[in-house]
């Protein structure tokens, strides 16, 4: 398969991944653009043959870290006519929908970075912790440890159904 095919195949899956960093759609896609662009002027630094998904969430993920860092220098900018829209866009049969995910959405959205990456690519995207580590760059048992404590803080948050 060409690495265009593989790389477009992969999209919904990056983007899950995306949004479960960011925790705002529009953020995700932003992010989304970003790897793919990098991933495509660095092609050639990709080795046929490997793993062309841990190499993008990698990228994904670095390039999510640079983002964090520079908002961090530079101060958070929140667009009110972002919250005006979504409130105005939401109907009630909508709202009751989405309420579940909501919470889980929260949930995640309160677990330290580092936790929340752990459980995005181990139980979300379904990687093993030995492929999850690599991604993540750290031990094994570094990203064994953030995923209990994140875990665990999924369950007091949503109680046993987590």
């Amino acid at each position: 398969m060409a690495f265009e095919q593989e790389l477009l195949a992969l999209l919904p899956r990056l983007r899950r991944f995306a949004r479960g960093l960011t925790q705002h759609p529009a953020d995700a896609d932003d992010l989304c653009q970003a790897a793919i662009e990098r991933a495509l002027k660095s092609r050639d630094q990709w080795q046929a043959g490997t793993r062309l998904d841990s190499w993008m969430y990698r990228i994904t993920r670095n390039i999510w870290i640079d983002n964090r860092r520079a908002t961090a220098r530079r101060g958070i900018h929140t667009d009110i006519d972002d919250g005006v829209m979504q409130i105005a866009d939401n109907s009630h049969a909508r709202m009751e929908a989405s309420m579940e995910l909501g919470d889980v959405d929260r949930a995640m959205a309160r677990l330290p970075d580092e936790q929340r990456e752990a459980v995005m690519l181990v139980l979300v995207e379904g990687y093993a912790y030995r492929e999850a580590a690599e991604i993540l760059e750290v031990p094994v048992g570094t990203l064994t440890s953030r995923l209990v404590r994140g875990r665990e803080a999924l369950v007091r948050e949503l109680g046993e159904a987590a």
